[in-house]
């Protein structure tokens, strides 16, 4: 913890700070009586929160993957005191970056571990990170005077696109007044998108199923998730695109009717790829299955299925193990 401050004089201080609710604006801690930064005041709605800001960040907390590599990818990691929760290996290109944060815990910090940051911000990656059962909930940063910003896939009014990851970096280099970065990423980012799109040029598509987990039902990618997004993007067609949700659960019978040409397995967790194989490969429903008698699997890491920098490498890499043969 930087200071001296004690713990309980922050959470006194948390109690009798003005709140504003959900939906309204928010001041930055601190900020009201100084004069606004060069390009500021900046207001953003996130997620039903609208929270204007009157500086950039600059003691900000990431938790989970994608949030904290968008953060690096922008070159933040000097404006940030703390970081958690990663599900993978960080990218190489961000690993020195990543190195000079403080890793808070392995998984969510405490709310109170969190004021001890004191953090001026919290970028979450997943809603989980903001969860009012464990008294981590936006209300309650805003009270003890903490902005919040949480990763627009966590709340689309409809199918999340690449239009959204664009959207992500952009409004996150927006609170920290580097928009220019954002701009730079983005271009970047499109770049390997159309050299895939280019490859795939008058494929045919191949019907993919995901598989994530699940031994009595499938718990699969839907069509709201950019999951859903990547599988067009890399050449394939969601044969389960008609779940009306990012995932969902089907049986396994659903998934024989249907009769996929390729499984795509999210790797994470505790259950090694193999195993997952190893499982599908010996499932009575599916032994008729295109994809399971031709033993045609595809794998992509969970933290590159989620809105985020990893997207268009994933979807490069989907495309390769789908369609080598446009690219040999």
């Amino acid at each position: 913890m930087r200071g001296t401050r004690p713990l309980s004089v922050l959470l006194a201080v948390a109690a009798v700070l003005l709140v504003p609710g959900c939906g309204t604006t928010s001041q930055d801690a601190g900020s009201a009586s100084a004069p606004a930064a060069e390009g500021f005041p900046v207001t953003v709605s996130n997620c039903g929160v609208e929270t204007t800001y009157q500086r950039p960040p600059q003691r900000a907390v990431s938790l989970n993957q994608h949030a904290t590599e968008v953060m690096l990818a922008l070159g933040l990691e000097k404006s940030m005191v703390g970081t958690g929760y990663l599900d993978d290996r960080i990218l190489p290109e961000y690993q020195a970056a990543y190195d000079s944060v403080k890793v808070l815990s392995k998984e969510y910090p405490s709310f109170e571990a969190l004021l001890a940051a004191e953090p001026d911000l919290v970028y979450g990656g997943f809603g989980s990170t903001f969860d009012e059962k464990e008294g981590r909930g936006r209300a309650a940063f805003t009270k003890a005077g903490i902005n919040t910003h949480l990763n627009i896939e966590e709340c689309p009014s409809g199918a999340v696109t690449m239009a959204m990851v664009d959207e992500e970096i952009r409004t996150v280099a927006k609170i920290f007044g580097v928009p220019q970065r954002a701009e730079e990423q983005v271009n970047k980012l499109h770049g390997v998108l159309d050299q895939v799109e280019g490859r795939l040029a008058g494929v045919a598509p191949a019907k993919l199923f995901v598989y994530d987990s699940g031994d009595k039902t499938a718990f699969t990618a839907g069509g709201k998730g950019i999951g859903n997004e990547m599988i067009k993007r890399a050449g394939g067609v969601n044969l389960f695109a008609d779940l009306d949700k990012a995932f969902g659960d089907v049986s396994f019978e659903q998934v024989a009717e249907r009769a996929p040409e390729v499984v795509v397995i999210y790797d994470y967790g505790d259950q090694p790829v193999e195993e997952k194989k190893k499982f599908l490969l010996a499932h009575p429903a599916l032994k008729d299955v295109p994809a399971i008698k031709n033993q045609r699997f595809a794998v992509l890491p969970l933290s590159s299925t989620v809105l985020g920098v990893r997207v268009p490498a994933a979807v490069d890499s989907l495309a390769r193990q789908i369609h080598p043969d446009r690219f040999e």
